[in-house]
């Protein structure tokens, strides 16, 4: 039976020229790690470096940093786009996105001595900046409570504390670090007393820090990291000193956005596998797509899919103009992630048995994409967020 193309030409309809170029560059390149190359990860819980490498030697990594410092000058838009595509096409941004959006706080904050250091080597990908070093234990995504200090020392800060759901540390050479320089009780604001540091990990002493895999239900290369009295030179300073909470959050509205991206591209692809199985999966003498049973939850969630694409391109949009997208940010993250775990939900059901099957990818692309409900942000803070940002509701916490 024949299926449809309309769906796959409505998605991206409305990209210019230069991005419908970007989405069939990354597709083809996608198309080299078919299924079994992510499996093969899946089962092994290993890196996928080659991947990685090839979307380095792409420049798709160097999407968002400027020409200027060896990279492509592109925009959120474009960057969405390439996220969005890697993971319709089956395969897990989540190894090497933060290298998109980490190195916004050097781009927008740092030195021009810094960006000059950093910049071009994280573009060529002879460095990696991948690893963000924020939340704590104690702390989870209570942001402005957290532990971590540094002391400065003469030319140097000394680092102490501990990082928990630090993705990639083990596969990145950098790691962009948010740390207390000022005691809490001694600062006007709360959000006051943080600073930002560029941590080069290979300079790092084996007995100063730490790197230990947390093993999770997905292939998510993610660690605990443990600092202890780790010296890094002042000159890494990214910022003012005891600003650094306003220097991460325009990267975590960036990470929000790309992330909602990733979601779209989930759901694409957990719809684009349901309608086929619907249109050739035969049971009591018809195709199973046939019945409004089946039909109805694949339309639905076709539909949430395509609302939540239309928040997450006016989030970028507004980015790429240079307006704070604090609201915009959170609510493409929340649609898109709620549109991706419906269309999960939907494919496994319509797969019966077999989506549980290793081969057909469902139940590893199922894992994956219900990270999105608790990361990079809970839906109960996203909610909360919008309540008192946006709505004027009292605070609650």
């Amino acid at each position: 039976m024949h299926v449809s193309d309309k769906a796959e030409d409505i998605a991206g309809v409305d990209d210019d020229a230069d991005t419908r170029a970007i989405r069939d560059g990354v597709r083809a390149l996608c198309a080299r790690f078919p299924g079994t190359y992510w499996r093969d990860k899946d089962r092994a819980r290993a890196y996928p470096a080659e991947f990685v490498t090839a979307l380095t030697e792409a420049g798709y990594l160097a999407a968002l940093i400027p020409e200027t410092y060896g990279g492509s000058g592109l925009g959120l838009t474009q960057a969405i786009a390439i996220l969005e595509e890697i993971h319709r096409s089956g395969g897990n941004g989540a190894a090497c996105h933060a290298q998109m959006y980490t190195m916004g706080a050097i781009l927008r904050h740092g030195s021009e001595d810094q960006k000059r250091r950093w910049l071009p080597e994280i573009a060529a990908g002879r460095l990696r900046l991948q690893a963000f070093g924020v939340t704590e234990p104690t702390s989870g995504t209570d942001t402005l409570a957290l532990r971590t200090t540094a002391r400065r020392d003469g030319d140097a800060y000394v680092i102490t504390g501990q990082k928990i759901w630090t993705s990639r540390a083990e596969h990145s050479d950098l790691m962009l670090l948010l740390a207390r320089t000022t005691p809490r009780e001694h600062v006007a604001r709360k959000g006051e007393g943080l600073s930002v540091f560029v941590v080069d990990m290979r300079a790092a002493p084996g007995d100063r820090l730490t790197i230990r895999p947390i093993r999770t239900m997905l292939n998510h290369a993610t660690t605990e990291v443990f600092l202890d009295g780790l010296r890094v030179p002042a000159d890494c300073l990214v910022g003012t000193e005891g600003q650094g909470f306003r220097v991460i959050l325009d990267g975590m509205n960036a990470e929000r956005v790309l992330i909602a991206a990733e979601c779209i591209g989930d759901a694409r692809w957990f719809i684009d596998r349901a309608r086929t199985y619907a249109c050739e999966r035969t049971v009591f003498g018809r195709p199973i797509g046939q019945n409004q049973g089946i039909q109805f939850p694949i339309a639905e969630a076709y539909i949430a899919t395509e609302a939540a694409d239309l928040m997450v391109r006016k989030a970028a949009r507004l980015f790429d103009a240079g307006r704070h997208i604090g609201a915009e940010a959170n609510m493409a993250k929340h649609l898109a992630a709620t549109a991706s775990w419906q269309a999960a939900d939907m494919c496994l059901q319509t797969h019966g048995g077999f989506g549980f099957a290793e081969d057909y990818d469902i139940e590893r692309k199922f894992r994956e994409t219900r990270l999105y409900q608790v990361a990079p942000i809970s839906t109960n803070l996203i909610l909360s967020y919008v309540a008192e940002h946006v709505l004027g509701l009292p605070r609650s916490f």
